[in-house]
């Protein structure tokens, strides 16, 4: 993997301390002995063709990477295969010397329902929890971030990421294989942190919003986006047994709720800034993923409910300064 330059990067940082800490956490996050499929991700790393001079477009919708030399078919052949054999690709969508990588989310809707609303990115030292394969952090990279810091504790998304990370080299941006409850605590070091697609996976909502509180210097800006209900004030869904076929869903407040936990913390300045249905148009299978997606997650008699019979997704995004 390609962290020596961004952890040399940490080390004329605030976190220079807590660099040790993060290569025994990348190290126990990349353990073939729990991963087996590990090795195999490597080695399709390893087979990625050397190609120089490599242009990087991190500010539109497709994150891509390319150069003035077009791969012949075969070669663009060779490498879509290897790619596949990453599958699945759950977010982007990513274009790879001219292989397109269409995700399972269309994970440049949510950038532009937020990126409007949020304190400009530049210059500033972000976190992206949860941020899987890293599509939205190069685009906060994009955006003028000095450093992004993703993290999540799929090793493959961890290897996704590395496929552009290969090309790219930019020693300001990674994807550490970890969860927020392995960071080191109060850290109140990051500008904006983003938690998109993650409370709701959450058994303690409260601690995962204190966790991204103190991972905030003071006057941070927070950027939450999850699942919602409607209701007021007092409204919070407790699924009994799965939420659109998901196992791991605990908690789905409605937005007048969920902005009273964020106040609760601390947190002050709490906007709404936007609630979207998810539409089987931005969440969907495609050749790079191939399991059930949105579609089958839904009553088929009635598309305004899930196959369980709770309300269908929809997703809010707040924003918010920490104390």
């Amino acid at each position: 993997m390609y962290y020596q330059a961004f952890l040399e990067t940490l080390t004329a940082t605030e976190l220079s301390p807590y660099v040790s800490v993060f290569k025994q956490l990348i190290k126990q996050g990349l353990n073939a002995n729990r991963y087996g499929d590990l090795p195999n991700w490597q080695q399709v790393l390893d087979q990625l063709p050397e190609i120089q001079n490599i242009t990087a477009c991190l500010d539109q919708p497709i994150v891509s990477v390319s150069n003035q030399e077009t791969l012949t078919d075969q070669q663009q052949a060779e490498l879509k295969a290897l790619l596949k054999q990453l599958h699945p690709w759950r977010k982007g969508p990513f274009s790879i010397f001219g292989v397109d990588i269409n995700t399972e989310w269309r994970s440049d809707w949510k950038w532009d329902r937020l990126c409007h609303h949020i304190d400009s990115l530049d210059g500033r030292r972000v976190l992206d929890v949860g941020c899987g394969s890293g599509y939205h952090c190069w685009r906060m990279r994009g955006a003028g971030a000095d450093l992004v810091m993703g993290i999540d504790p799929t090793p493959l998304f961890i290897i996704q990421f590395s496929v552009l990370q290969k090309y790219i080299q930019d020693h300001c941006v990674s994807v550490l294989p970890m969860g927020i409850e392995q960071l080191p605590s109060k850290l109140q070091f990051f500008d904006t942190v983003f938690s998109m697609g993650v409370l709701y996976h959450r058994r303690s909502p409260f601690d995962h919003l204190i966790e991204l509180r103190d991972a905030l210097r003071s006057g941070g800006q927070l950027v939450l986006e999850t699942l919602v209900i409607d209701g007021d004030q007092d409204e919070v869904l407790v699924p009994q047994g799965r939420y659109a076929r998901m196992g791991n869903v605990w908690f789905i407040p409605s937005c007048p709720s969920l902005a009273r936990w964020l106040q609760k913390v601390g947190f002050r300045d709490v906007h709404l800034v936007d609630v979207t249905p998810t539409t089987t148009e931005e969440h969907h299978s495609t050749e790079w993923m191939q399991f059930y997606s949105l579609e089958n997650f839904l009553d088929p008699e009635d598309r305004n409910k899930t196959i369980e019979g709770y309300p269908a997704p929809k997703r809010a995004i707040f924003t918010a300064t920490a104390p």
